[in-house]
């Protein structure tokens, strides 16, 4: 299926899209990069991403999307970990990273000349055509993080060619059920294409939608506008952009017609059910949520009737996926019983992750792995997840490692402990709290904190608040006792996560 993309007033024919691809897959190739290679995308939303993912299917390269939002030193870390052999920047980014930038490495900039980079439109007008074997397509290799918050790329193996057809039936299947997709559909995207989530959603989009819509960034009442305007009938939301949408204005509502609406895909984060019964109220028996990871891919799906009937639940397994709850020696666990949730989803071929084997097996039982995710199975089959055995806190779907923080916060003049971890926020789902003991005589102010964290953090890493606490607890073998200190602000909730 031939995909139309729009992009605020910017229209591209299907058409133009596919010989974009094709030219940036040649160009690829003239640069060197090689089936299986990696090209890192530092950009805003942006058409030029739909270029990389057409390319990277026919050139058989993975691409790197890398949150734009991140310090020099981050993306410096990734580009030379992923081992990346192009980068594309959007141009106004570049002077910034300018120095994370590997020796030799070809830098693409897109939206004008930067700092010595080649000018992506210009480039690539005097492309041929990729002209090479066929060869397995690839897609994105997120980055994600275990609980040390050291970045981990996610590589998932190619499939062999005389697999293909079979494989990509089954990926169909499972696209449609989390995500609506399926052939000739009109499909919109507002949340940033640097997430996993939103990256899997095009992919899949610019093979079956009929039109894609891409917008710069998330604004609620102009999600509203081109729902109407395109009579969109796939869309991909996260809570906190339900939380926004339900903050407009009744009167604001009202005004646009989103009736063309038939599934609503949520993954990234758990709902809260008050906030997804508004949306039902409002939206109609359309939204679904989606249990998923980066490394897991799509495990389970909770359709509007699920909703109802079993608040705050998650899903099932959708088609061949595998789910089992787990206690610590690896035995299963009961109905309602929560341990470690351990899944598999065959529609995927397996994945390891970049330079780290040793991690991907650590997270392996029997051929399933786990996230550090507890939960419980009813005794219907349907998942709930209650707590994280990681310190993963996800605020507004994006996922934040508190190992990272603590590790700069420890550093502060006159810091004797740490911790950080996630609280109840009714817009973003979890906010990050530091809790700081100071040294015997030390005067710590939370401003001061805060800002010398902003010098050495990306914004949404550093907490909104810190709280200084003459003495931190400590549980009976001598660590902090994180998950005590986290419980006071968790009390009364009915999901911990």
């Amino acid at each position: 299926m031939a995909t139309d993309l729009w992009f605020e007033d910017m229209h591209r024919s299907a058409g133009e899209l596919v010989a974009r691809g094709a030219q940036l897959a040649g160009g690829l190739r003239r640069l060197g990069v090689q089936q299986g290679d990696v090209v890192a995308v530092l950009l805003r939303n942006d058409p030029a991403y739909a270029d990389v993912v057409n390319a990277c299917r026919t050139a058989g390269c993975y691409y790197c999307p890398i949150n734009w939002h991140f310090t020099a030193e981050e993306v410096r870390f990734l580009l030379a970990d992923s081992g990346a052999k192009v980068l594309l920047v959007q141009s106004d980014l570049l002077p910034a990273m300018h120095d994370a930038v590997p020796a030799g490495m070809t830098v693409l900039s897109v939206g004008g000349s930067a700092g010595g980079a080649i000018e992506y439109e210009g480039w690539l007008a005097q492309q041929p055509a990729y002209d090479g074997p066929r060869v397995a397509p690839r897609g994105h290799m997120a980055y994600t993080s275990g609980t040390t918050g050291r970045p981990k790329g996610v590589v998932r193996a190619a499939v062999p060619l005389d697999q293909l057809e079979a494989q990509q039936a089954r990926a169909r299947s499972l696209v449609r059920q989390a995500y609506g997709l399926e052939p000739g559909c009109r499909a919109l995207m507002s949340a940033p294409l640097y997430h996993s989530a939103p990256s899997s959603f095009i992919q899949n989009a610019l093979q079956m939608a009929e039109r894609l819509v891409i917008t710069p960034r998330f604004d609620a009442e102009q999600v509203l506008a081109l729902i109407e305007q395109h009579r969109i009938d796939v869309i991909y939301l996260v809570p906190i952009m339900y939380v926004r949408l339900l903050k407009l204005a009744p009167e604001v509502r009202a005004k646009y017609d989103v009736s063309s609406l038939r599934f609503v895909a949520s993954t990234g984060s758990p709902c809260a059910p008050e906030v997804k019964r508004a949306m039902l109220d409002w939206f109609g028996p359309i939204i679904y949520e989606t249990y998923a990871s980066s490394e897991a891919g799509m495990i389970t799906v909770a359709t509007p009737a699920d909703a109802a009937a079993r608040p705050g639940t998650a899903g099932k397994p959708v088609d061949d996926a595998q789910l089992r709850i787990l206690d610590e020696d690896g035995r299963e666990c009961a109905p309602g019983e929560v341990g470690l949730v351990y899944v598999r989803q065959p529609a995927y071929p397996d994945f390891s992750y970049r330079n780290n084997d040793a991690a991907r097996s650590a997270i392996d039982r029997g051929g399933l792995v786990t996230l550090g995710d507890m939960g419980y199975v009813d005794a219907d089959g349907y998942l709930f997840i209650c707590d994280r055995a990681s310190d993963m806190v996800i605020s507004g779907g994006v996922n934040i490692y508190p190992a990272e923080i603590e590790h700069e916060l420890v550093r502060y003049p006159g810091v004797a402990d740490c911790v950080v971890f996630g609280v109840p926020d009714d817009e973003y789902g979890e906010r990050l709290l530091g809790l700081v003991q100071p040294m015997p005589g030390a005067e710590i102010r939370e401003a001061d904190v805060i800002d010398w964290l902003r010098q050495r953090l990306s914004g949404f890493k550093v907490p909104r608040s810190i709280v200084i606490e003459p003495q931190l607890p400590r549980d009976e073998t001598g660590k902090l006792a994180k998950r005590r200190l986290r419980d006071r602000y968790w009390e009364g909730r009915q999901r911990r996560v």
